[in-house]
């Protein structure tokens, strides 16, 4: 074998996750056309009935089912038996053409449009200048996982009902897509019967008992439970702020908050209802928020909990502290109010300023949306303002009566030019802040198992903290940096601060955060949505990664986590420690070599073996190749970082379930064996398999999904019975007599030996 070391494309880097989203995890950039800013969408409904309208009316006032439209197309797709209702809640009006639609393919077939299911269209109701929701989102994604979001023309029956804003629904997908995971506690922070004047049940998180009764009118869950874990982040978020962290992605509510708070969307958590969000608990037990709504954004809604803010310049003028002693908003009162959160909002705050407003370049935006969706507006004959409102209301205040928008609505420019002065000119915003330069690495390539010193330059600051993390999805740990001479920093109070970590992983992501008695910095300013990132090395050894089994056509040897026999891919490490697997690949194809990446942090211990399904299915957990086997024969390449195939193994047609593995196990030539999936290949031999059945031993149901009965003919003494599955673990052994009823409902789908003297029979759970 040859040593060498391999090298991955090493940089340091701000990264943002939202392209970590579509270039690690692998979502089909073709998907996010449907929500491409730069062009309208056609989405035509038909439906049989001439009634229609009225249809819908019904079911949203009653029992807020879907209604069977005909079919769908979606810029010229066509998709029959598809589910279609009303939404909104003061945006719908039964006596209005142009009310909101909540289309959903998949209602009565297995639809799917570019990766959605869900299509949520809003009709501006309350907005002439038909840039909120698209341009905030916009904004809004810079900074958290936000819902995509651009424009649709709408067609019911062939008649224009007129232009609509699309936005990406806050749904299981979204949640899987963003935080890889959609089955935990998942609750929409908004009044199952809506929010109206006089609401007094709002999704605010104010701690209300233990008595879950409590919060079902302010909340509605969308997962199968999850109030215990809601009513626990109240119950914390009162008392016991200090252990906040744990159960909260704290730096994302900062953005939110921040958000809201910039851009005076007031139908939030800020405002009056407190709602307008979601929370998601993913796998580290941390809940998320997601904002969503944002038709009414740049000063539409006035109330904010503590009155109205009827006029431009009331709105300009928003404390950007507002409700930070108001008990009704915990997450504002309890948050800002411990010191390093304040500072992280404020931080936060001044980029939101900086980077939109201050640069004027959320205008150069706005321009070129309102330029792509002129003529759809003109043509837009069921709008609720004029054609002149839409074009002046970018920069002018407008005032209408009647209808859902009815009243004055910011100029989105006149408030927002106003907003960013008056804000930039209060004190928060003008002290003096840290400054970060000079971050070094004491080794661009550290090895794993190394330890790295991470470093700075860094002025007008108390204390200094970094950010760090090995996966996209685990929360960033925080470490104090030191400029005391004790940490590789240099000479004590030099101004270089530095912290020493051990590298446990290909990858690092990483910020640094700074603060003193009156404000905070964070490298790069938009952490810990975006962060620094650091590629390690590591010493392996050529050819210790092996192909070592697969199978090309698998019907019930062994299920996947969602109970799936798709085709698999084993491999074995041959050699005495762990390799990582990041940057190596595998294909069936010889000339697209990097077809299927393993994605960051894959390893396979010594002696250790891996299961790669290869089922062109990598929306599902775990290891999911981009391609399917072929049974009739193809070639399976492994490839490295470098580009250089590593193992390749080709092959003939496939009998089902019966593997293609090296004999002997790892190093040996490949032959038709039977299947020990992530087990040694010789232990076929061991225990003697044979998967054709015995005439003297006869199983009743095979295949089974609860219990079955083994019968042995021509046996009249007490026999031993032993059931193994294909890692050779003996899942059953007893001593019987002809006939014995054996419960195998708990038992995991897939393939199993049946041993009775030297006769071996297959059983199939499942």
């Amino acid at each position: 074998m040859n040593t060498k070391r391999s090298i991955f494309n090493i940089s340091q880097m701000t990264k943002s996750i939202l392209f970590t989203l579509a270039v690690v995890i692998g979502i089909n950039l073709h998907a996010q056309d449907f929500y491409d800013l730069n062009t309208i969408q056609t989405i035509e409904i038909t439906f049989a009935q001439s009634n229609w309208d009225q249809l819908l009316d019904a079911a949203y006032s009653s029992t807020g089912d879907y209604i069977m439209a005909q079919s769908i197309s979606i810029n010229g797709e066509v998709f029959d038996s598809v589910g279609v209702k009303y939404k909104g809640n003061s945006t719908y009006q039964a006596n209005q053409t142009k009310n909101p639609f909540h289309i959903e393919l998949d209602t009565y077939k297995d639809h799917i449009y570019e990766a959605y299911t869900d299509i949520k269209l809003s009709n501006v109701a309350k907005d002439p200048s038909f840039l909120r929701e698209v341009l905030s989102y916009q904004i809004l994604r810079q900074y958290m996982d936000a819902p995509l979001s651009n424009y649709a023309n709408v067609y019911v029956n062939g008649t224009l009902i007129g232009l609509y804003s699309n936005s990406e629904a806050v749904s299981k997908k979204f949640v899987k897509d963003r935080f890889g995971s959609k089955n935990n506690t998942f609750v929409k922070c908004n009044p199952p019967d809506g929010a109206g004047p006089g609401s007094s049940d709002l999704p605010n998180l104010a701690y209300l008992g233990q008595d879950s009764s409590n919060y079902y009118d302010a909340y509605e869950l969308k997962s199968d439970a999850g109030w215990n874990e809601l009513i626990h982040l109240c119950d914390t978020l009162a008392n016991n702020v200090t252990d906040i962290e744990d159960i909260l992605d704290v730096d994302r509510v900062l953005w939110m908050l921040a958000f809201d708070n910039v851009l005076v969307n007031l139908d939030s958590y800020i405002g009056g209802f407190a709602q307008n969000y979601y929370l998601y608990r993913d796998d580290n037990k941390r809940f998320v928020p997601v904002v969503w709504d944002l038709n009414e954004s740049f000063g539409q809604f006035a109330q904010t909990g503590s009155g109205n803010l009827n006029t431009t310049t009331q709105k300009k003028k928003m404390s950007h502290l507002l409700n930070l002693n108001d008990t009704d908003y915990p997450l504002v009162q309890k948050l800002l109010n411990v010191p390093m959160y304040k500072r992280m909002y404020l931080a936060h705050f001044k980029t939101i300023l900086l980077e939109n407003f201050d640069n004027n370049s959320y205008y150069t935006t706005a321009q070129s949306l309102q330029s792509l969706i002129d003529a759809a507006v003109q043509a837009d004959g069921n709008k609720f303002f004029s054609y002149n409102n839409f074009i002046s209301n970018l920069t002018t205040d407008i005032t209408t009566g009647g209808g859902p928008g009815a009243g004055t609505t910011p100029g989105i420019t006149n408030l927002m030019n106003g907003r960013n002065s008056y804000l930039l000119a209060q004190s928060d915003f003008t002290q003096t802040e840290p400054s970060i330069a000079n971050i070094a690495l004491s080794d661009t390539m550290p090895l794993i198992n190394s330890t790295l010193v991470i470093s700075a330059s860094i002025a007008n600051e108390n204390a200094v903290y970094l950010g760090y993390r090995t996966e996209k999805n685990l929360p960033f740990e925080r470490v104090q940096m030191y400029d005391d001479g004790a940490h590789n920093d240099g000479a004590a109070n030099d101004g270089t601060y530095a912290v020493e970590l051990s590298i446990t992983d290909i990858f690092l992501q990483y910020y640094i955060y700074a603060e003193n008695a009156a404000a905070g910095m964070f490298s790069p300013k938009r952490a810990e949505y975006e962060y620094h990132s650091i590629t390690a090395t590591y010493t392996t050894q050529s050819g210790d990664v092996v192909i070592n089994e697969f199978m090309a056509s698998n019907s019930a040897t062994a299920a996947d986590q969602d109970e799936e026999y798709d085709d698999w891919i084993e491999l074995f490490n041959n050699g005495s420690s762990s390799i990582y697997l990041s940057g190596y690949y595998l294909s069936d194809d010889s000339s697209d070599l990097m077809k299927w990446t393993f994605p960051a942090g894959t390893s396979i211990a010594a002696n250790g073996y891996l299961i790669i399904w290869a089922d062109n299915d990598e929306s599902q957990t775990g290891l999911h190749a981009n391609f399917k086997l072929s049974a009739s024969g193809e070639t399976i390449l492994l490839v490295n970082s470098a580009g250089v195939i590593v193992d390749q193994v080709s092959y003939l047609s496939q009998t089902t379930d019966v593997a293609y593995a090296r004999l002997p196990n790892g190093t040996g030539s490949f032959q038709t064996n039977g299947p020990t999936f992530e087990a040694n290949n010789e232990l076929v031999n061991e225990i003697m398999m044979v998967v054709s059945e015995q005439p003297e031993i006869k199983l009743s149901p095979n295949p089974v999904s609860d219990s079955f009965t083994i019968e042995i003919e021509s046996q009249n003494n007490p026999t031993e019975v032993l059931i193994y599955d294909l890692r050779g673990v003996l899942q059953f052994r007893e001593t019987i007599y002809q006939q014995y009823t054996i419960d195998c409902s708990q038992w995991a789908k897939g393939m199993y030996v049946v041993r009775v003297g030297n006769s071996f029979v297959k059983l199939i759970v499942g």
